[in-house]
């Protein structure tokens, strides 16, 4: 007559092996990051139609798993991504430059866009010249891009930051001091800019329009990850270049989704698209690739850049630049 109980722990080793197996299976399938990747980003033109892929499920499309995270206070999604906050976020060159001379380990893998007028020196009418700063009430966010593109066009005109009277506000918050009149001059970019002029007491003075290349915004990850996971970050710039084909087949209600997320009009929205010049595909791969002396290079721009930042005192030192381009993802896209 049968062992009913040898029978039974016999049957229980069995299941357990096959679960454990079944668990390890499981393990090398799934990947090793913590689903969804968490990417930031903020109110900027450029960045606006990352909100489209999320809504209209591209990124899913693409089969990845993407969280886009907000963040109201630009500044806040550059240190979440040096503090690996954040698998990616969207920033600038100067603003990846300093962070990594600090030594964050960072990839650029996207040129969303170059800035072409839509971060704007606002002044009060009797400004007339950069020159006539000195001595004024200023604001911008501090060590951020129009912090740097404010000194950008004061280094041009002989002045530094030490004459003016210089007072670091988050850019919401210089906006709105400099429409109510608590500063003389702001450095902002859109939708912000909208705030400032409101009162129509105030005027450009100078714009990135002025400094073409000077700024141009980005998606970037940390090092590590794309070194882990080239294959997600794969996807998820070509559901880049899918939202853009999204918005050019459905402009109407891509403008309400994005005017939507930067809590504007759409007259508004409409009237940064001037000031936002968006990256083809082709234009991708020019300004990831070899250096050139066009504006829009990166490694040309960035050589500029760098040095501006550490004789500005906004860093200490110049990062190894090379290290922040990879172009392989958009030209991939181009050739798959």
């Amino acid at each position: 007559m049968p062992d009913f109980s040898e029978i039974s722990m016999l049957k229980i080793q069995l299941f357990r092996r096959s679960l454990l197996v079944a668990c390890l299976w499981i393990g090398l399938s799934l990947p090793s990051f913590a689903a969804p990747i968490k990417i930031g980003y903020s109110a900027w033109p450029g960045w606006f139609p990352w909100k489209i892929a999320e809504e209209k499920g591209l990124f899913k499309k693409n089969g990845v798993d993407v969280q886009m995270v907000w963040f109201v206070n630009y500044g806040d999604s550059i240190g979440a991504l040096s503090a690996n906050k954040l698998d990616a976020n969207c920033q600038t060159l100067n603003d990846t430059i300093a962070p990594a001379a600090a030594g964050a380990k960072l990839k650029i893998v996207l040129v969303n866009d170059n800035s072409t007028g839509n971060d704007q020196i606002i002044v009060k009418p009797e400004i007339k010249t950069v020159k006539d700063l000195k001595g004024k009430r200023v604001s911008a966010e501090l060590g951020t891009v129009d912090h740097y593109l404010l000194l950008l066009g004061m280094q041009k005109a002989g002045l530094t930051q030490k004459d003016i009277q210089f007072t670091p506000l988050e850019t919401g918050a210089a906006a709105a001091a400099f429409a109510a009149g608590r500063v003389d001059a702001v450095g902002v970019y859109a939708p912000f800019t909208t705030k400032a002029l409101s009162t129509k007491k105030g005027k450009v003075l100078f714009s990135s329009k002025d400094y073409p290349g000077a700024v141009s915004d980005h998606l970037v990850f940390s090092a590590q990850f794309v070194k882990a996971h080239p294959d997600e970050v794969q996807k998820i710039v070509k559901t880049w270049f899918d939202t853009l084909d999204y918005i050019k087949k459905n402009p109407e209600e891509s403008i309400k989704i994005m005017a939507k997320q930067g809590d504007t009009s759409e007259a508004d929205y409409r009237a940064y698209d001037s000031g936002t010049r968006i990256f083809t595909l082709a234009q991708n791969i020019a300004a990831l690739g070899p250096e050139t002396k066009d504006p829009t290079n990166l490694r040309f721009q960035g050589k500029i850049i760098a040095d501006f930042l550490v004789k500005a005192g906004l860093a200490k030192q110049k990062p190894d630049l090379e290290s922040l381009y990879d172009d392989r993802f958009v030209k991939k896209v181009a050739k798959p």
